[in-house]
């Protein structure tokens, strides 16, 4: 690495574990995502992509076997929680269980 580049901010690292990582992310009005990290935008938006959406209320919309939506961006503003499977951002093989856990908080842009 050239000596005119900063070192790599903690959240940048954080965010380069989770490429190609399955993710589930919820938003504010309870819809969740289920989908592969493929990236941000310059707002922090996020994208992800083969991704399944699952509603489960209200009743009338509910949704719990999910459907299909591909490629989506959600607005980060939108986000409540972002899940990854437990062990993908440790170094380590502990957690490979398969079971989700949310990830620590690196200064929330929310």
């Amino acid at each position: 690495m050239p000596a005119d580049f900063p070192l790599q901010a903690p959240a940048t690292s954080y965010l380069q574990k989770l490429f190609r990582q399955t993710i589930r992310i919820t938003i504010t009005d309870g819809r969740i995502f289920l989908g592969t990290f493929a990236g941000t935008d310059k707002h922090l938006n996020l994208l992800l992509v083969n991704t399944d959406e699952f509603r489960f209320t209200p009743p009338h919309y509910a949704n719990p076997n999910g459907r299909f939506v591909g490629l989506v961006m959600i607005p980060r503003r939108l986000i409540v929680k972002i899940e990854a499977r437990q062990g993908v951002l440790d170094d380590s093989d502990s957690g490979s269980d398969g079971s989700y856990g949310t990830q620590p908080d690196l200064g929330a842009y929310t």
